[in-house]
């Protein structure tokens, strides 16, 4: 269950964009790399392990429901728990990177 979101890492790489914006520059992401390449990829990463923390989160309950002797409820709060933070987490970054976008679309107003 090593399904975490780094959210600062996200956020580095969302600075680092817009440094490189602001200078006229790409970032440095690699050779020959798309700009946003690296971004998007990080961002689906996040998406698919937060999908897999609450999948988990999901089977475990369905499993202690079930009556399962291999899983204790104290498993099961914790991967929900684990997948509700993790829910929540990822909506903070939509939330911002839906602001930055608003942002942006305002300068060129």
């Amino acid at each position: 269950m090593s399904s975490n979101i780094d959210v600062n890492q996200i956020l580095a790489q969302m600075r680092a964009m817009a440094a490189a914006a602001g200078q006229g520059t790409q970032p440095a992401s690699g050779a020959g790399a798309a700009p946003g390449a690296d971004f998007a990829s990080l961002l689906k990463q996040s998406v698919d392990s937060v999908n897999e923390s609450q999948q988990q989160a999901g089977k475990l309950t369905d499993a202690f429901v079930k009556g399962d002797p291999n899983t204790s409820l104290s498993d099961v709060m914790v991967a929900v728990q684990k997948a509700g933070l993790s829910f929540e987490a990822m909506t903070q970054v939509r939330n911002k990177l839906v602001a930055a976008y608003q942002e942006v679309m305002n300068m060129q107003a």
